[in-house]
This record gives C-alpha cells, structure tokens and sequence, in this order.
C-alpha cells in the first residue's frame, strides 16, 4: 500500500513511510508504548515509537526502516468518525490500523475545501474519496466520476 499511495497518489519517492491512525484501545497491541492512554501527546501523532517486532509484518507501510512508527491513536468520544471507519476496517481485515497522510498531492497545499478535495481526487490515481457523507468513485472507463 505505500508504494501504491507514494508512486500513484503522493507522486513521492517509494521508500518514504505514513504514519498510522490505531483505535486507541489497540496502540499497545502494535506499538511499544506503555500506558498508551495515558500518552496525551499520541493523539497528535508527536511520539515516534518502536513497532512491535512481531507487528512489523502486520503494517510494513507504516514501519520506517528503523522498525519505528509514528501512530495517532484515534478515541471514539474525540473522534468518533474516523473511529468508527477504523473500527469498521478492523472487521474487515483484522487489523485496527489504518495509513494516515496529508491530503495533498506533491508540490501542493493541503487540501482545505471540498473544490480542493475534488482537484486533487482528479488529478491524482485514487479509486475513490469520501467527501463527508458522499462517495465519489472513479469510473472503471473514461469518464466523469460518478456520485453516490
């Protein structure tokens, strides 16, 4: 999946990691950091952490080649969105993590309004954005994106 985001997406160099968004109950599964609750500045992604060792393989697109991450725990009463779509992916898959990254493609501000989230969705490789309550894909052929 880094290759993927980093070559098609971010137009970035391929050896570059994301950080990851964990469900806050499930940090210490992934991560070696004690009491991970407790750590208020994880919620802000401003701890880089060891990545369990037996975890590495789990999340290889979110472990610097240090065998270090930098994870977001994600609460449900702050956040209960994006943890609910974590959650979500955690039925699916098995693992409650997701990649994280700026909304943005190489050379460009971040992503600020809806216009923004649509040019960017274009002019990029994504399949697929989710725009608040709306989905937008890509059709398979060329096209206009359709809206669902």
């Amino acid at each position: 999946m880094k290759d993927i985001v980093n070559t098609k997406i971010k137009f970035r160099e391929p050896y570059r990691p994301f950080a990851p968004s964990v469900l806050a109950e499930q940090t210490e599964t992934y991560f070696e950091l004690p009491n991970a609750q407790k750590h208020f500045p994880a919620r802000y992604m401003l701890y880089v952490v060891p990545v369990k060792q037996d975890q590495r393989t789990v999340l290889p697109a979110i472990t610097h080649v240090d065998g270090t991450a930098r994870p977001q725990m994600v609460f449900r009463d702050q956040s209960p969105r994006y943890y609910r779509l974590i959650e979500r992916f955690w039925q699916s898959s098995g693992v409650p993590v997701v990649l994280n990254t700026s909304f943005n493609l190489k050379g460009e501000p971040i992503v600020a309004s809806p216009a923004d989230a649509l040019n960017t969705f274009m002019k990029s490789e994504m399949d697929t954005l989710v725009l608040g309550d709306f989905l937008v894909e890509k059709p398979a052929t060329a096209g206009s994106s359709r809206y669902s």
